[in-house]
């Protein structure tokens, strides 16, 4: 049985073999955008400072 690849799949997956530095760009945009140092002190901080969402935000009696 044969697996379905997308055509962005495949089209990705050639440009990548013919473009191997390409690699490591994405890494460093993943790096820029994504991969952030996680502090565990801040984000309890943040969890403790938020408000309770109201069941029905349009209620104006809750």
């Amino acid at each position: 049985m044969a697996i379905y690849e997308s055509e962005h799949t495949k089209f990705m997956r050639e440009w990548m073999a013919k473009h191997p530095q390409e690699a490591e760009e994405q890494k460093k945009g993943r790096a820029l955008w994504w991969d952030k140092p996680q502090d565990l002190a801040t984000q309890q901080r943040y969890r403790d400072a938020a408000v309770p969402v109201k069941p029905y935000y349009y209620d104006v009696n809750r």
